[in-house]
């Protein structure tokens, strides 16, 4: 195997992240636009998405690397 190349688990855990950092800062930038606008009703519909989708997507992400970083460690 030549250690040149980034593996397929590289290559989808950092995809994964880039996605996961992008949906996170869309989700900042709702928040403050409701925020400024003065359309305060949705917060908290973002809070409960933001508690029962981000945070296990986080958690399962962090495995994800975590895997990936002793993975490539023992390549």
């Amino acid at each position: 195997m030549n250690t040149h190349h980034d593996t397929i688990l590289f290559r989808f855990t950092s995809k994964s992240l880039k996605y996961f950092l992008l949906m996170l800062f869309g989700f900042a930038i709702v928040y403050a636009l409701s925020h400024a606008l003065g359309v305060l009703h949705i917060i908290p519909a973002l809070v409960f998405i933001l508690q029962h989708l981000f945070v296990p997507l986080g958690v399962i992400l962090l495995c994800l690397i975590t895997v990936t970083v002793l993975f490539e460690s023992l390549r």
